[in-house]
């Protein structure tokens, strides 16, 4: 069946956070609470503003392959001039369609969604699963990424 590219719309929210969670725990996250309604709430908002854009692979009536770009904005810096940081999530596909190029095209999508909004760099933390695609696009591999959990 052939695969169409669309943008996300509000109406495919639902759908969108279902997949994202399957996503997320598929990559191995345990812990235990209701993450939808803050993702519901975070896409909303993000769609509407156009600081979070999405494309999405459709087989039929089925979204097979998901991604998500947040656009944020940070003090210039030399490896980034504009401030402006496209930072990639949700980047998704049914296990039943992977390895056919759809995750791919929809990195290339949202690439260039973050070259036309001017940012200057574009960052992902990536899935064991997703190394190889990042590395065979031309992203590399940061070793100093550090991350602090806040509680609460």
């Amino acid at each position: 069946m052939e695969i169409i590219y669309r943008k996300l719309t509000s109406a495919d929210i639902d759908t969108f956070i279902a997949m994202r969670i399957a996503q997320l725990r598929e990559e191995g996250a345990k812990e235990d609470m209701d993450l939808a309604p803050a993702l519901r709430d975070y896409y909303t908002r993000h769609l509407a503003d156009g600081t979070f854009i999405s494309w999405l692979a459709v087989s039929g009536e089925k979204i097979v392959g998901t991604s998500g770009m947040s656009i944020v904005e940070k003090p210039p810096y030399f490896g980034c001039p504009s401030g402006k940081i496209g930072l990639l999530s949700s980047m998704f596909t049914d296990s039943a369609f992977r390895r056919r190029g759809i995750a791919r095209e929809l990195l290339t999508k949202v690439v260039d969604e973050a070259r036309n909004a001017g940012c200057g760099t574009v960052q992902i933390t990536a899935s064991d699963m997703g190394v190889l695609l990042y590395t065979d696009f031309g992203f590399v591999k940061n070793k100093n990424f550090m991350q602090y959990k806040l509680e609460g």
